[in-house]
């Protein structure tokens, strides 16, 4: 093709520039038409065509620029049959978009930008597919589920479509993350969760470069695939994270992030939003029992809309999750469920008060559950799911489900557990110093 003067030619559109290049791309329509293939794949294209390794190279950098759809995944039915002419006016024009963007990065957040002049491709927000399948971030439908606590709130929060960043906390073992993985089973939408720890960094997040059959390739991490496919992204045990989330700043505003490893604007798709979970409201653990937690960032916590404060289910609902659970394996023990959901009440209510310094979870009520579904016996059933405390407060707990079991009321168990801890605090004033 001749050009005029001032005409440039893209170069993501080369395929033609070369002899390899042409068979290579007439032996890729030839075997894969539209559909995707990878890097293995269009290797062991060119060298059907007769061409050496040594010319995958400059192919590969073509593929790369322009014909990546995710993953390591590459297709050329987005490249045009011809070369691709536009002139000068057109490209200072896009320059013009491209600094209006940047404008916006800058905005957000002022340290995200190298200090020199760059000019960011902006990715836009696609799902992610490959060859065969297509990706499903949709959570299965527990059967056995109840809603309860917030369900209703979250579940119309997340039904409008508004980025709406909400924070769930409470104790451990009440369902949280559960709630949340069946809201968007019901609501039918994709979710990604991310559980953090101490040592979660930027490209766990936002993602890095990854080694994919012997080639070096940008893999995109689960906060950017949430935005580029509209998910809903949940961060579980954020309390457990340190400084380095910090990156997350623009995010959580609702702003494009910039990807400045591989130079790239990714911007949310509609729908998507984040759901953080953690057993502390970010200000640590001021008891000490839940270790790893860290005080977070009050400016990353001030970009929460709303925080949701869970408590345990009361009785008559966690009653209701128990009689379920046994109904998967058509086993009608009603008043051991009763008995259970009794004793873990009392026990809830002690620890309140200061009486014990462990507790019952409803995470632990269910396992008790899937072991009696198993053993078929009820007091082994709690003693193995009760191991993992200390031999005083298993014992203290097992003496309390016998009396549960027994018919005693909730007054004199209260009043049980109260001359426990009684005792024991006249044990401990008791020791010369």
């Amino acid at each position: 093709m001749k050009l005029k003067d001032g005409d440039y030619i893209m170069k993501q559109y080369e395929l033609y520039s070369t002899g390899a290049k042409r068979a290579f791309r007439a032996e890729i329509e030839k075997i894969f038409g539209d559909k995707s293939f990878t890097v293995l794949e269009g290797k062991a294209a060119l060298k059907s065509c007769g061409y050496p390794d040594s010319k995958w190279d400059s192919i590969y950098l073509v593929l790369r620029k322009a014909c990546n759809v995710g993953r390591g995944i590459y297709s050329i039915s987005n490249l045009k049959n011809s070369v691709t002419v536009q002139d000068d006016s057109k490209k200072e024009s896009k320059k013009d978009i491209l600094k209006g963007d940047l404008k916006i990065i800058n905005d957000s957040d002022e340290d995200v930008l190298p200090e020199k002049k760059v000019v960011p491709v902006i990715i836009p927000p696609t799902p992610l597919k490959d060859s065969k399948t297509v990706l499903n971030l949709i959570p299965n439908k527990n059967p056995q589920y109840v809603s309860w606590g917030h369900f209703k709130d979250i579940k119309t929060i997340l039904e409008s479509h508004i980025f709406y960043p909400i924070f769930v906390t409470g104790l451990s073992g009440n369902g949280k993350t559960s709630m949340i993985h069946e809201v968007c089973a019901k609501l039918k939408r994709d979710l990604i969760r991310i559980n953090i720890t101490v040592e979660t960094d930027e490209d766990d997040l936002l993602g890095g470069f990854r080694l994919k059959n012997g080639e070096t390739v940008w893999e995109d991490g689960p906060l950017i695939v949430a935005m580029k496919t509209g998910a809903v992204a949940l961060i579980d045990e954020v309390d457990l994270a340190s400084h380095k989330i910090m990156c997350l700043q623009p995010v959580m505003e609702g702003q494009p992030i910039y990807l400045k490893k591989i130079n790239e604007i990714v911007y949310p798709q509609k729908g998507f939003n984040i759901v953080a979970t953690a057993n502390t409201k970010g200000k640590g653990s001021e008891d000490g029992r839940f270790m790893g937690t860290n005080i977070l960032n009050e400016a990353f916590l001030d970009r929460f809309s709303a925080t949701f404060y869970q408590e345990y289910p009361a009785p008559a609902q966690e009653a209701r999750i128990l009689k379920k659970q046994f109904q998967i394996y058509e086993i009608e023990e009603d008043g051991f469920v009763d008995n259970l959901v009794k004793w873990a009440d009392v026990i809830r209510q002690s620890f309140k008060q200061g009486a014990v310094d462990d507790i019952i979870t409803t995470r632990r009520l269910i396992d008790i559950t899937k072991t009696f579904s198993i053993f078929r016996d009820k007091m082994k059933s709690i003693v193995l799911c009760l191991e993992r405390f200390d031999d005083e407060t298993r014992e203290s707990f097992v003496d309390f489900y016998t009396k549960v079991d027994a018919g005693v009321s909730m007054d004199d168990l209260l009043n049980a557990e109260s001359e426990i801890f009684e005792e024991d605090k006249d044990e401990e004033d008791s020791v010369p110093f």
